[in-house]
């Protein structure tokens, strides 16, 4: 595997931005940077050999200094919604930046996708990649304890990412990661809708009006939220007004060995089968892209552009006692994986 490492920018205070940059000898080629912890770019060809990007992110370090909506990223402390931005442990309440409307978001406007990690380039026989460390303060974002966490992305020379997520904490507190990607298959050359997706789940969380949980778990069979059999994106995410916006109850949580979703385009041949050992997997279709992003190639990134596949616990877990817990204790080890595997039909 060919590997790089190379500045990508600087902060306005000065510290200096990596870039670490992966080629498979299947011609997958992965950039990721220690800003956010983010892949910054996923280019792979397609059944006729053509190499495109099929990932939303910008090609130089300005892009990610301005808003924009997590490409890339790794999101954190806690990744998705807490409703009203607090949540309790031991009797105390604590207070989170109220981020999406009365609630709180992917951890806040400063949380871990805003943050320069240490990073270092990992070389192996049949792999490479990178270990992103960060060192979250006490009561950064309003959440408790002091948080060290390791983010490992490894390629291997198959043409999968494995994503590992590590965290230790001094104090109870809450974590919840995930990597917020947007993917489009197509080379972004068309929307989304002729995508086909698989989710091996039979319930999702049902939503109140502001994406949060109402604490009740609903079948996916029947609905438009049915993927346990293959099928196109268009009519589930025309039919929804909202886009789909999901957190998908995986049937084959916390087993590597099992794909919980796959994504595919036809006319490209390329697919994505996700692994993951979390329980759930949030299924997001770029509904609030308005086109003032542009990206790669002068891309352009529109309303339904592009989807999210984030593996990782339920939103408003900490409210919700009856959801798998993401409560990170003093001597725990936070430890999840994810694997993406890229492959043409």
């Amino acid at each position: 595997m060919k590997t790089s490492t190379s500045a990508f920018g600087n902060l306005p205070d000065g510290r200096k931005v990596n870039l670490y940059q992966f080629e498979t000898p299947k011609g997958l080629k992965v950039s990721i940077t220690n800003y956010g912890a983010g892949i910054t770019s996923i280019e792979m060809p397609d059944k006729h050999g053509k190499t495109e990007e099929i990932t939303a992110g910008f090609p130089s370090f300005d892009g990610y200094l301005g808003d924009h909506p997590c490409f890339g990223v790794i999101v954190g402390r806690f990744a998705n919604r807490i409703a009203g931005g607090k949540f309790r442990i031991n009797n105390v309440e604590y207070h989170l930046n109220q981020n999406d409307g009365e609630n709180h978001l992917h951890g806040g406007p400063g949380g871990f996708q805003f943050r320069l990690w240490d990073s270092k380039l990992i070389e192996k026989d049949n792999a490479a990649g990178v270990e992103l460390i960060y060192h979250s303060a006490d009561l950064e974002e309003g959440y408790p304890g002091n948080v060290k966490a390791i983010v490992t992305y490894m390629i291997s020379n198959d043409n999968d990412i494995t994503i590992t997520y590590q965290a230790t904490t001094d104090q109870p507190t809450h974590v919840n990661l995930t990597n917020h990607a947007y993917f489009n298959l197509t080379g972004f050359r068309e929307k989304i809708y002729g995508h086909q997706l698989m989710v091996f789940s039979d319930l999702y969380l049902e939503m109140d009006a502001s994406n949060i949980p109402t604490g009740k778990l609903l079948p996916c069979k029947g609905s438009q939220l049915d993927f346990c059999a293959e099928k196109p994106l268009d009519g589930p995410v025309k039919a929804i007004p909202t886009g789909l916006d999901h957190c998908f109850v995986l049937n084959q949580a916390r087993n590597m060995e099992m794909p919980i979703a796959r994504l595919s385009e036809p006319g490209s041949g390329r697919s994505i089968t996700v692994y993951t050992d979390q329980p759930g997997i949030q299924v997001y279709s770029g509904n609030s892209l308005d086109g003032s992003q542009k990206g790669h190639n002068g891309t352009v990134y529109d309303k339904h552009s592009a989807i999210c596949l984030e593996t990782q616990h339920y939103p408003d877990s900490p409210n919700q006692p009856q959801f798998p817990s993401t409560l990170l204790k003093p001597g725990e080890t936070y430890n999840y994986q994810a694997r993406f595997v890229f492959a043409i039909d």
